[in-house]
């Protein structure tokens, strides 16, 4: 993308891995989901994230699926690659590598390994530093849970001011606004994208605290583009009137079905025919998963009729 795109801003979902019944990849079916989350309105896609069950991924398939996504979304959207790995190596290479095939940034997690192999702060400073030698398009720190590494705001804040292509922020850990407002305070023009994450089951109270930017499941882009685009357009009732609506099925996404929602709901909708998680992950209880389209259906998303 030209840099003229930037500040990247609004709802960049991220795209689930589609598989066949047998468990391999269904590269017709990637393409139809992307040509739906652009038509529901996307601003841009992330590909290759925890919510794209990177982790049941070979490398082999990792690059299959950038080559194919980003070779057919050709320009249309930005599109930001995850890249996270625990060497430092592997993950810069991994950059450089969506670099060059059109990625417009990465999203990278600090190394982690299993439940106690952790690098001291200073390790990670590093990592990020070899990590942005390495590409010339933005990262984006994604600030989760899952990698087990405390990461203040003020060394987040450090990074983006010193480390070239650190610019983007993911926060999605508990008390995610106080973060955002923090981050901003401390990072100024240096935070380039606060953005929110966790399934926008916190983006109003993360919008209020100055997030620009939403990464969420993608099921339903055009619910989200509901929420954001009145608040970043001045006009905080609308949001709150349409995060309102669309709570229930944010929240269905976020506490009960996870990563299977957006598999879920285009199966449903006929964009592609098999909504399977990859083993050793196991689908969503058949009651989760009917809790899930009642609230769907009560919405009218255009994932259950845009293949109709």
């Amino acid at each position: 993308m030209a840099p003229s795109a930037r500040p990247y801003r609004g709802v960049f979902p991220v795209v689930p891995t589609i598989f066949t019944e047998t468990g391999d990849l269904d590269l017709a079916g990637q393409t139809r989901c992307v040509d739906f989350m652009i038509d529901a309105g996307s601003d841009g896609l992330c590909i290759l994230a925890n919510f794209s069950e990177q982790f049941v991924l070979t490398d082999a398939e990792r690059e299959l699926l950038m080559e194919t996504i980003l070779g057919h979304v050709a320009g249309r959207v930005p599109v930001i690659v995850t890249t996270t790995h625990f060497s430092t190596a592997a993950c810069a290479a991994r950059s450089r590598r969506a670099q060059e095939l059109g990625a417009a940034m990465v999203m990278v997690m600090p190394p982690y390994h299993g439940a106690t192999i952790r690098v001291p702060e200073a390790g990670i400073v590093a990592f990020f530093q070899r990590v942005s030698d390495a590409i010339d398009i933005p990262i984006m720190i994604q600030d989760a849970p899952v990698s087990g590494t405390a990461l203040s705001a003020e060394l987040l804040a450090r990074m983006a001011r010193e480390i070239a292509n650190v610019a983007y922020f993911k926060i999605e850990v508990p008390q995610a606004a106080a973060k955002l407002r923090r981050l901003i305070e401390l990072g100024g023009d240096a935070i380039e994208g606060p953005w929110d994450g966790e399934e926008a089951i916190t983006l109003l109270a993360d919008l209020d605290a100055g997030a620009t930017g939403a990464m969420t499941g993608g099921g339903y882009p055009d619910g989200i583009r509901q929420i954001i685009d009145p608040f970043l357009a001045g006009d905080r009732e609308a949001a709150v009137a349409a995060y309102g609506r669309w709570l229930p099925l944010i929240n269905h996404e976020n506490r009960q079905c996870g990563l299977a929602t957006a598999k879920i709901l285009m199966k449903e909708g006929g964009i592609i025919a098999c909504d399977a998680v990859r083993h050793p992950l196991a689908d969503p209880h058949p009651a989760s998963r009917a809790g899930l389209l009642d609230a769907a259906r009560r919405l009218d998303p255009l994932v259950l009729r845009w293949a109709r």
